[in-house]
């Protein structure tokens, strides 16, 4: 126990800290919306089932209803059509839930170009720097779109989003050791993935290889390069194809 001992004594004195990734889950969190005729998800909403009143005078609950993808949200292989034989979210094992990360930046880039894309290059680069992507980990993509996530019209920003390119997605699945992407836009794909060949690349190709997703991250800034450790918890939906979750990192210092 003196690995779990000492952990303990470093969240309390403050050595590790606590970093929420996680959006606020409200009415006014952004959502994908899809061209039509595909179907859509619904907006977060609660409905009051008591509130200290006459139909329950102690107690104040709710229920609620969203889809899988809303808000913070961890991506499951069986969301994609390549993952269709893969596991849904409820089968991820849970070692997998709790896994070292690393930060890529290219915010400054994102908030001069909408639609930068991050390419095999840059992540090759962030190598040469910092060391090799770790197996099993995270790659955290920062843009600074979390900037916007209050504001649902200027998070989706007519459909001008930054991503990954379809090269740089087939990469991160075929042949980074990485389990999975986590980034600050309402999908893993850039707005124009659409039209990428494959469309949405990160979806097709990540989920395909029995890699994750998680989206609409925020506080990437806090995060340094690499040695940072993400705990994601998406709720264990049998058959469901993703689910919103609590994404948490521990840092030192």
């Amino acid at each position: 126990m003196t690995v779990l001992n000492d952990l303990v004594a470093a969240l309390a004195d403050g050595s590790v800290r606590v970093v929420d990734l996680t959006a606020p889950l409200h009415a006014g969190t952004p959502i994908l919306t899809l061209p039509e005729p595909f179907g859509q998800t619904v907006p977060f909403q609660l409905q009051e089932i008591s509130r200290y009143d006459d139909r329950g005078p102690a107690w104040y609950w709710n229920n609620i209803s969203t889809g899988e993808h809303t808000g913070t949200h961890f991506d499951a292989p069986i969301h994609w059509v390549t993952g269709r034989t893969g596991p849904d979210v409820s089968q991820v094992p849970a070692r997998r839930l709790i896994a070292p990360a690393v930060v890529i930046d290219h915010a400054a880039e994102a908030a001069a170009d909408p639609d930068f894309l991050l390419e095999v290059e840059h992540v090759k680069a962030w190598e040469a720097e910092h060391g090799s992507l770790l197996a099993g980990g995270w790659l955290l993509y920062r843009t600074g779109w979390d900037a916007y996530g209050d504001d649902a019209e200027a998070y989706a920003n007519g459909g001008r989003t930054p991503g990954i390119s379809a090269e740089c997605a087939r990469w991160l699945a075929e042949e980074a050791p990485i389990q999975g992407v986590g980034v600050e836009t309402v999908g893993t794909d850039a707005g124009g993935a659409p039209g990428f060949d494959p469309p949405f690349p990160c979806h097709s190709y990540l989920l395909g290889h029995d890699k994750y997703g998680l989206t609409q991250l925020r506080n990437l800034a806090q995060l340094p390069p690499t040695g940072a450790v993400v705990l994601a918890g998406p709720l264990p939906i049998v058959t469901g194809s993703g689910s919103p979750c609590r994404v948490l990192a521990l840092v030192e210092g």
